[in-house]
């Protein structure tokens, strides 16, 4: 608000906001998760000799909650990460191959989300008149879409921690609840292809995961707010060919270069 002095008074403001009941923090180590291959990646893992990981990142990520019977207000929040892997595999010694893949990790936990015994109704711009479609047909049904009166379970999670990778022979039992390709979303699996089921030669994985969790409901608040009107700093463009003038007024980043956050002993 430096650069914005155009505010004549102060006023209180009424907003609709999501209010934090409940939040945690985590790491987690998954250790030897399967990875998920495509054809071609599958017959690469089956004739190569060694492994290493070059990239992961989240592709995408499942989260449901639900309450805990006989405990009012908590909730039991499920959630299913999907990291997306990049592998660069040794075959025959002297080839080198890059296949990409995918892992699965679920995480549960139970956090206070209050309780709220209202129903939810909100306008879309999407929807044109008073109950469009047939109501007898659920992907038509547009009118009395209410959310239950559970709160919204919120997952952060950072760049996953490649602690490994390696290739195993592995014989999964009949009555192994193994994971399958098929409970990978399609939208999900198409990022790198058709994927094939796992086989007795597979590639796993150990990775570590930082993640926080937050249950939210929405809540109204009166705030003291200032009134802006037009703001008195000005758009200014540089030049392309004036890269120089635009490092010379960057600050020096002392930090990156302070000793203070390397000597301080880890724990």
């Amino acid at each position: 608000m430096a650069d914005n002095r155009s505010c004549p008074g102060r006023d209180t403001a009424y907003i609709d906001t999501n209010r934090i009941f409940d939040s945690c923090r985590d790491k987690d180590c998954f250790e030897d998760t399967a990875v998920f291959l495509t054809d071609y990646g599958r017959d690469v893992v089956e004739h190569s000799s060694n492994v290493r990981c070059c990239s992961a990142e989240i592709a995408a990520a499942d989260v449901s909650v639900d309450p805990v019977p006989f405990n009012n207000g908590f909730y039991r929040i499920d959630a299913r990460i999907y990291v997306r892997m990049t592998f660069e595999c040794c075959v025959n010694m002297s080839n080198r191959q890059i296949i990409e893949g995918l892992c699965v990790c679920d995480k549960r936990t139970v956090l206070y989300g209050g309780e709220g015994g209202t129903s939810v109704f909100r306008s879309s711009p999407d929807q044109d008149g008073f109950c469009p479609g047939a109501p007898d047909i659920p992907e038509n049904n547009n009118c009395g879409c209410g959310s239950r009166s559970l709160p919204t379970a919120v997952l952060e999670v950072a760049d996953p921690v490649v602690l490994g990778a390696r290739i195993i022979e592995h014989k999964c039992p009949h009555h192994c609840p193994c994971q399958s390709e098929r409970d990978i979303p399609r939208s999900v699996a198409s990022r790198i292809g058709d994927l094939s089921p796992l086989g007795e030669r597979r590639l796993v994985v150990s990775i570590g995961l930082f993640s926080v969790i937050r249950l939210e409901r929405p809540a109204q608040y009166l705030l003291d707010a200032e009134v802006c009107a037009v703001p008195e700093k000005e758009c200014a463009f540089t030049e392309a060919d004036d890269a120089c003038t635009v490092f010379r007024n960057m600050e020096f980043p002392v930090s990156e270069f302070s000793n203070e956050h390397k000597d301080r002993p880890h724990r």
